[in-house]
């Protein structure tokens, strides 16, 4: 297929709900299930995986909102889930006793809708009603009703608005900042809000206040009010794309005064404190820095910071986030966690007391220093939640790829206490995670994890990546994954490549645009690495990845098929030269550039998946996951893959679930159905009768 002037004779498959498209879709279903879930032993995996996705002794992660300890949760009594509460006293214990406030399906079955649960704003600071967000079928879109957290109903003449990519969030009880779909010109041509209103109780919407709005090509505009007692602001920010904005403090008089950061640095407000993390050199301080000013001088024009963290070629910053009186600061440091607390001192804006070296050096007195906690290397640690507003309490979960999560509690400067402790959920004796790096095209050290049984023959093994938008690839306790192919025999592999976040914004950037090949040079360095080690061989070797991990995927296809036994390509983008064009697609262009624009149009042809597909080509076997409910990602993208394989005569499976969104599942029975013919495609594939 020719990657310009052709017509696409497949693109009668991005008709979401055509009924040709449709009809279609229900007969590679059907090829799919025979193939993968007609067979024995398919059902009891099914039954295996859904029995640790509901595990009622998992970890019910909380955030708290005043006296109580909010939580969603899911199990095999409650598919679609229900929002409940308990106090800290029953958390402690191990049966708490929670406090129903909306039971998902219940209201499913009164209202014959397929809803799940897209999340709610508690007002502050007195906790007496919420903004719920319902999602048919997992989409993006939501529907948003106010809820009344004493009376346990929605309110009947409260805030209400259909189905859109809304934006909304709490200003007072009678107010709220709103961006949503109200007819043509609304939206942006990502089909995000371009517009924000200040809506009152009682009036409608179309009278609502305007309070900012964005160009057609932007991505998004929103506002938001902090309700911090004694530092009380409101914001509004403007999205150009995924990595440049704009935010302004939004004044008394109502005019907005622009907080003077780089479109491309992160920023947030919190108290007295602005915080800036550059994704550029500013100021005379690296890319990747974590930088503090007092936020009304710097309004005023002080542009001198407190350097709080500095990067080096081995670490990066993960992230932040305030208790009342500390900063807790995340680093990661060869893909391991670290947490350090930083405490504002009387001196924390005179700059001769002020912190000048990194997290990883000593603080001199404005702002002291230490670390929060002993964690294991290969391990992932990160605040759940915290409470800003009254004190300084947070909730730290550890894990690791053979560590089950533990849920600690403290308070900073106290000792702390562990709260809760998931069980193991697959036998790992015998099982190491280790970490080694392998050298890309040019000689950039790319880390990876191996997670199996050391020093065997070479296996089945199961390679991942990312490499997108910033995002990092962390240890983490994957129960499914430990059921289904580690405690078979299978080697997992973590690969952090280029793209994204695992070493700060360099990381991020040596991917990008026209640069996408590195990440996936990266890739391929890896799993080489994988056979030289005799960790595997590439016949046995599988790769799984989904969203811009899909396209990853899709990229090794057409790139290196030679290096794959299998491949899975979930909720993938594929066709790059008309993503731009379908759904949320004209927001990543900044990620990897504009089709429509020539100067990267030839880089783009170059890496489409879709375009590259050719006769004659070895490929391996394939298997492509999507959901019509994606309202992100077009399901377009596998649909035409698959028909273009089928065409050049290629074994390729496709499995599209009718609901479920980006996540490709709206509950664990759909998870676990999705994860069992991901499993039995790879373990058929890589390890053969014998093994099976």
């Amino acid at each position: 297929m020719k990657e310009t002037g052709d017509s696409d004779p497949y693109q009668w498959l991005e008709e979401v709900e055509g009924e040709r498209a449709l009809a279609w879709v229900r007969e590679r279903n059907a090829e799919t299930r025979a193939e993968l879930a007609d067979g024995d032993g398919f059902d009891a995996l099914v039954a295996e995986l859904r029995e640790v996705l509901d595990a009622p002794d998992r970890i019910p992660y909380t955030r708290r909102r005043g006296a109580y300890l909010y939580n969603f949760w899911r199990d095999a009594g409650h598919p679609r889930g229900v929002w409940r509460r308990t106090t800290l006293e029953q958390y402690r214990t191990d049966a708490p006793d929670w406090d129903v406030l909306l039971d998902l399906d219940a209201l499913a079955a009164d209202e014959g809708e397929d809803w799940t649960w897209g999340g709610a704003q508690v007002l502050r600071p007195g906790f007496r009603r919420a903004l719920v967000s319902l999602a048919r079928g997992g989409g993006d879109a939501v529907v948003v009703r106010e809820y009344d957290l004493e009376r346990r109903e929605f309110v009947a003449d409260g805030f209400r608005l259909p189905e859109a990519k809304t934006r909304i969030g709490w200003i007072d009880e009678d107010h709220v900042y709103v961006g949503t779909d109200t007819g043509p010109g609304s939206l942006t041509a990502s089909g995000y809000p371009r517009t924000v209103r200040r809506w009152r109780r009682g009036t409608p919407l179309d009278a609502a206040e305007l309070v900012h709005e964005g160009a057609v090509s932007d991505l998004s505009v929103a506002a938001w009010h902090d309700p911090t007692e004694g530092f009380a602001r409101d914001f509004v920010s403007r999205w150009r794309d995924f990595f440049h904005h704009e935010t302004h403090l939004i004044t008394v008089d109502g005019t907005l005064r622009r907080i003077d950061v780089p479109d491309d640095a992160d920023r947030t407000v919190y108290r007295e404190w602005l915080l800036v993390t550059p994704k550029a050199p500013w100021l005379g301080q690296p890319a990747g820095s974590l930088l503090a000013f007092p936020f009304e001088a710097f309004l005023d024009g002080d542009r001198e910071p407190e350097v709080l963290f500095t990067p080096d070629e081995r670490t990066a910053l993960a992230g932040h986030t305030w208790t009342r009186n500390h900063l807790v600061v995340e680093t990661l440091q060869d893909v391991s966690s670290r947490l350090h607390v930083l405490t504002p001192g009387s001196g924390a804006g005179d700059r001769d007391e002020a912190v000048t070296g990194a997290v990883s050096g000593q603080g001199t007195g404005g702002w002291a220093r230490r670390e929060l906690a002993d964690i294991p290397p290969l391990a992932s640690a990160s605040l759940t939640d915290t409470d800003p507003d009254t004190g300084d309490e947070y909730f730290l979960s550890l894990t690791g790829h053979l560590l089950p999560p533990t849920l600690h509690r403290g308070e900073i400067g106290r000792p702390g206490e562990r709260v809760k402790q998931a069980p193991e959920r697959f036998d790992a004796t015998g099982l190491s995670a280790r970490q080694y790096f392998a050298a890309s095209a040019d000689g950039t050290r790319v880390p990876y994890t191996v997670v199996g049984r050391a020093g065997e023959l070479p296996g089945p093994a199961l390679l991942t990546g990312y490499g997108g938008f910033e995002v990092s690839l962390t240890p983490s306790y994957n129960t499914v994954r430990g059921r289904a192919w580690l405690a078979r025999g299978g080697t997992y592999v973590v690969a952090g490549i280029r793209g994204g976040g695992e070493y700060g914004p360099r990381w991020h950037r040596g991917a990008l645009k026209a640069e996408r090949p590195r990440a996936y040079e990266d890739f391929e360095a890896v799993a080489r690495d994988l056979a030289e080690r005799g960790v595997t061989t590439p016949d046995r070797l599988g790769i799984t990845g989904a969203s811009n991990g899909g396209l990853l995927m899709g990229a090794m296809l057409v790139r290196s098929p030679e290096l794959f036994g299998a491949i899975v390509a979930h909720v993938p983008l594929l066709d790059m030269l008309r993503f731009h064009t379908l759904l949320a697609g004209a927001s990543w262009t900044a990620e990897y550039g504009d089709p429509d624009d020539p100067a990267d149009r030839p880089h783009l042809a170059a890496l489409s998946p879709y375009h590259r597909l050719a006769p004659g080509r070895p490929y391996p076997p394939v298997l492509l996951t999507t959901s019509t409910r994606d309202d992100r990602v077009h399901p377009g993208h596998a649909r035409k893959a698959a028909a273009r394989l089928r065409e050049l005569g290629h074994r390729v499976l496709l499995h599209e679930t009718l609901s479920g969104g980006h996540a490709g599942a709206a509950d664990n029975e759909q998870t676990a159905y999705n994860s069992a013919l991901e499993h039995t495609f790879l373990w058929r594939t890589l390890a053969g009768p014998a093994t099976d």
